[in-house]
């Protein structure tokens, strides 16, 4: 027995000595794989033991584990990591965050609501899943990302205008881009810059109004697309709403973050010119002469226009969070060069984000402030230009053999047909400065427990000035000899007051939230312009800081003031976590409407079953949501003042002579009592699935929305003491189609992961009920004068083409056209009926790739480019063209007729977006907590058939203010752009 008792004592020292030994401490730091910010509150565990403990404020643990152990990260929000000890003491861990379960909670109108209660058709992205790169503004970051929503931009120039069309286009003649909202604070959708002056080589458009936002600043987006989603915000959201969220600080201590990226940009595709060669052979087999034509250079006048583009972005960023707030500062700057020579944007954007409580946290008081420089270098790439070309349009038409410079060094500049591109970026100067602020102040204070008052004042200013100079040394019309400059301001105060109360009650098994509020919001717009003639200085240096160098000028001013008062009010009913009910109505007052109509009621109601969580629903479903809704959303995007009687200045103008005419009071407008709001209606069915513990998720809608009551510009028979009226139409336009959306997580351990997300959206589009013709889409090119390609009629879609019906050429080499020379339908649309993006995100190790492919299926491209300058009588009068003229058959006596010869297939598929990065966590640094090194390629390539540079184009070809669509007229090229760069967490 004392043997036995004996060997037993010696047993358990023995094996407490060899458990001692097999123990050790280890300590480390846990952070956030995103942002490097340290993560409190962190679970470490032993491995298949209960041996355990949590990070503390900074991110710092300690404990003593068994060697050869395994320990367990695991914290909400984030992935769990498994790590070896196999020896080690220190550990440094950065957890990457778990996707599924932070876009639990989605941005919606005023407030948030977890995913699964949402009842409208909302897509929310964030920021791991933005298009990566070069990006100006925030519709970029989302382009292809989610089903029924089309995001085209009209050019390749930085900072160009984009055109984003939700579940379709609603409307004719009103705005049809969506509502934009950035932390609660709706922009007045106008201009922010000035458009171009047409000073001889057509007019331009303005810029892109969001690009004043550093897309680094984004958190997330979130896309309002069904009118139950929409209608809280009423009269504005009949073309969806898009809610950004900027980034808050997170963190207990201070995290710097520092990125750098430089980007190469060049032209995808160049236009197939004849070279030298080509162009004599080509014009002589026409009838010209080759000696008259052949002026003894070879010139590629491409690349003396284009160049390869280097761009530098920086951020640098500083923010944390306590219990009681947090901040976040970023500053950040931009230099994008154009492709096209001379052509640029250089953009610095501060920004403050801060957020504290008091009380207990019954007061949370917070704001936010952006402030933007935007410096825009302009080139003469303009939407309509005449028969002589813009920059484009000479560089694609100039003879080949003829030399850049004269041999005295002047350039050579045979007359204003002939104008030499070189000369138009040299002999000009053209820029527009544009200064944002955005801003906003919150206080959110809780009355008693679930009842809160927010109130809060936002304000957005913009002030932008635009001043181009071409000098008299520069051939062309209205230009030579006498010089030409304009100047235009613009200012804009966009002021808004938000009031609301928030009730939450738990009743049992059951939810109730109430919203109640009160908006008011009021736009000031004020212009003014300068058109100057006559230089006393070619130099145009002096031209565009002196205007008093000028001996001619033409003045304009004006100033609108606009206001929006709204009440609004939201129930959210849940019952049992099954049955979600919302109800929502606003009524706005614009003083746009008249005094019948002055005030507009937009209700809908939503109804979600939660079918998950019904017993008889198949295990297989881990997530399950039936969605119904309907409301009525409403569109005031018209110009100002349309009700009231008033006088109106005449047009202005230079006239030939070299005189002005203009600034006299004009036509009369009278009172439009009756003029209303034009509304949307729209019903969505959809559901919400999720399978193998939601590694598959998606959703599936259909929706049918119609738009009514009309707003157009028509013009008046004459003689009539006004030029137009403004009238709503009784006639329809419906939108109809089917979204379907999937995210699949094929892989997901310690060691690598596989994301992949796609969507696909299919809209018909269709007027209903128009009585009237209304033409549109110009067409611009010699022997084109009021040429049109677009019609809008009953029983068409939106911008459907109306065209002669191209059937090739006679033995003359003319035209033979179906049904003789007259235009008819095509039954063509420029509108795409399939929309796609296929996104694949992968991490291996360090390593990560991410991948992304957009599509558009269905549009018809109209060709002006090709209509104006690719026919062979353009080549026989000694201009060049592309190689398919010069063999086509055609006789250089064809007149190019807008007709479906120039029309092609617009579809596409396009690798948009390609990124590989590589993180490292230093392990012995205490300066540097991450680095992450990273190359992006975007516009890689594309598949299409489309003869132009591309077919994602869409110029602005407006007839008496009727927009077009899906038009190509020598527009900015795109570019494909690689980009190299490194982000660091200090």
């Amino acid at each position: 027995m004392k043997k036995l008792l004996l060997n037993f004592v010696v047993i358990m020292v023995c094996g407490f000595y060899s458990a001692m030994a097999q123990k050790q401490t280890v300590t480390g730091k846990v952070t956030s794989a995103a942002d490097g910010n340290p993560l409190p509150g962190v679970s470490v565990l032993e491995q298949g033991t209960t041996n355990g403990t949590v990070t503390d404020i900074e991110g710092n643990f300690s404990m003593s584990v068994t060697d050869g152990a395994n320990l367990v990260f695991s914290f909400i929000g984030y992935k769990n990591q498994v790590v070896p000890v196999n020896g080690r003491t220190t550990f440094n861990i950065a957890l990457d965050e778990n996707v599924t379960e932070l876009t639990e909670v989605v941005v919606v109108g005023y407030g948030t609501v977890e995913a699964k209660d949402a009842t409208g058709a909302v897509t929310s992205i964030s920021s791991e899943d933005f298009n990566k790169g070069v990006i100006t503004s925030p519709e970029e970051l989302i382009q292809g990302r989610s089903a029924g929503v089309q995001v085209t931009s009209s050019s390749g120039e930085p900072g160009s205008g984009m055109n984003i069309r939700i579940r379709g286009t609603s409307s004719i003649r009103s705005g049809n881009n969506p509502l934009y909202v950035i932390d609660g604070v709706p922009l007045s959708g106008s201009d922010a810059s000035s458009s171009g002056t047409d000073v001889g080589f057509g007019s331009s458009s303005a810029r892109n109004p969001l690009s004043f936002m550093n897309p680094n600043d984004i958190e997330s987006i979130s896309i309002l697309k069904d009118a139950s989603a929409t209608a809280i915000y009423g009269s504005r959201g009949a073309n969806g709403v898009i809610l950004i969220t900027t980034k808050k600080g997170k963190g207990k201590t201070g995290v710097l973050n520092y990125s750098s990226s430089v980007s190469f940009s060049s032209i995808t595709k160049k236009y197939d010119l004849l070279s030298r060669d080509e162009f004599l052979d080509g014009a002589e087999s026409l009838g010209a002469d080759r000696s008259a034509i052949d002026l003894g250079a070879d010139t590629d006048w491409q690349d003396e226009v284009l160049r390869t583009a280097i761009s530098h972005n920086h951020n640098l960023s500083y923010g944390g969070s306590g219990n009681d707030g947090n901040y976040r500062l970023s500053l950040s700057y931009l230099d994008q060069e154009g492709i096209v020579k001379t052509s640029g944007l250089q953009r610095v954007t501060a920004r403050v984000n801060a957020n504290k409580s008091f009380w207990d946290d019954k007061l949370n008081i917070s704001s936010q402030i952006t402030v933007s420089r935007v410096h825009d270098d302009n080139v003469p790439v303009t939407n309509n230009s005449g028969f002589r070309g813009d920059l484009l349009g000479a560089m694609i038409i100039s003879n080949p053999t003829r030399p850049v410079y004269n041999p005295d060094g002047t350039y050579n500049q045979p007359g204003v047909d002939q104008l030499n591109p070189v000369a138009m970026l040299n002999l000009r100067d053209d820029y527009t400065n544009t200064l944002r602020s955005l801003g906003s102040f919150t206080l959110e204070y809780e009355i008693t427990k679930g009842l809160t008052f927010n109130t809060s004042l936002g304000l957005d200013h913009s002030s932008s000035s635009r001043k181009a100079a071409y000098s008299s040394d520069l051939v062309a019309a209205g230009i030579q000899g006498v010089g030409r400059g304009g100047y235009l301001d613009l200012a804009e105060n966009n002021l808004i007051t938000e009031n609301y109360f928030n009730y939450q009650k738990e009743l049992g098994s059951s939810k109730l939230n109430l919203l109640l509020g009160y908006s008011y919001q009021q736009f000031n717009y004020e212009t003014k312009s300068l058109l100057a003639r006559n230089y006393r200085t070619p130099f145009v240096d002096i031209m565009i800081n002196n205007v008093s160098s000028a001996t001619q000028f033409l003045a304009n001013t004006s100033k609108t003031k606009d206001e929006l008062q709204s009440f609004y009010g939201r129930v959210n009913y849940d019952i049992n976590d099954k049955y979600l009910l919302t109800a929502t109505v606003r009524a706005d007052g614009s003083t746009k409407f008249g005094e019948n109509n002055k005030y507009g009621v937009f209700p809908s109601f939503a109804f979600a079953w939660r079918l998950s969580e019904e017993s008889f629903t198949p295990d297989a479903f881990s997530d399950l949501k039936l969605r119904l809704g309907y409301g009525i959303t409403g569109n005031q995007e018209i110009p100002n003042n349309l009700v009231y009687q008033r006088q109106r200045w005449s047009d202005y103008g230079f006239n030939e002579n070299g005189s002005t005419n203009g600034g006299t009071l004009g036509s009369v407008a009278f009172e439009n009592p009756d003029l209303k709001w034009e509304s949307t209606s729209q019903i969505n069915f959809g559901l919400d699935y999720g399978f193998a513990d939601n590694k598959v998720v998606g959703s599936l809608d259909f929706y049918h929305k119609t738009t009514n009551d009309l707003l157009i510009q028509v013009t008046s028979a004459q003689p009539a003491p006004q030029p137009f009226v403004w009238q709503n139409l009784g006639a329809d336009i419906i939108n109809k189609g089917v979204e379907l959306s999937l995210e699949v997580v094929a892989v997901d351990n310690e060691s690598s992961s596989w994301n992949i997300m796609g969507n696909v959206g299919y809209n018909k589009n269709l007027v209903k009920n128009y009585a009237s013709i209304t033409n549109t889409g110009e067409i611009n090119g010699q022997g084109l004068s009021n040429a049109y390609a677009q019609r809008i009629a009953n029983d068409q879609p939106l911008y459907a083409y109306y065209l002669r019906e191209f059937q090739g050429y006679d033995s003359e080499g003319l035209s033979v056209y179906a049904g003789g020379d007259v235009q008819q339908f095509t039954g063509d649309s420029p509108l795409p009926k399939v929309t796609a993006g296929l996104t694949n995100r992968l991490r291996y190790k360090n390593f990560d790739l991410n991948f992304f492919f957009s599509g558009m299926f269905g549009q018809k491209i109209y060709n002006n480019t090709a209509n104006a300058y690719f026919t062979a009588g353009s080549l026989a009068i000694g201009r060049n063209v592309d190689g398919s003229v010069a063999d086509s058959g055609e006789s250089p006596l064809n007149a190019p007729d807008v007709s479906t010869r120039f029309l092609e297939d617009g579809s596409f598929v396009r690798l948009q977006n390609f990124t590989l990065g590589y993180n490292i966590t230093p392990q012995n640094s205490d300066v540097v907590s991450s680095v992450r090194l990273f190359l992006t390629g975007q516009n890689l390539f594309i598949i299409t058939g489309y003869s132009g540079q591309d077919p994602e184009v869409n110029t602005n070809k407006a007839i008496d203010g009727i927009p077009s669509f899906g038009i190509d007229y020598t527009p900015y090229p795109r570019a494909r752009t690689i980009t190299f760069g490194v982000n660091l967490s200090l």
